[in-house]
């Protein structure tokens, strides 16, 4: 297996040799469910075995500008996290 990152044209050539389908219907059905995590993270979204997308609300708190030092009050904000699930991490870092 070639080292470094896979990119999106081998994910979708490889889902495509594993599952039959042709690369346009793999591409399609990749790209709703991706749709579908952005409508859906406000709730969360789950991928089963890999993890899950949730909207978090981050407190307001104090921080510091690493250029100055000076001391700065952060606002608090919505972030959008994504939670490994058990399994992901299991067979990952098991493997």
């Amino acid at each position: 297996m070639a080292t470094g990152a896979m990119t999106k044209s081998q994910i979708m050539s490889k889902l495509s040799e594993q599952t039959g389908l042709t690369k346009k219907q793999v591409i399609a059905v990749v790209e709703e469910m991706v749709c579908l995590a952005y409508k859906q993270a406000k709730n969360s979204f789950t991928v089963p075995g890999l993890g899950k997308l949730v909207l978090v609300n981050r407190k307001a708190r104090m921080g510091r500008n690493p250029a100055t030092g000076e001391v700065i009050q952060i606002k608090a904000k919505k972030v959008l996290r994504f939670r490994i699930a058990k399994a992901a991490k299991d067979a990952v870092l098991k493997g």
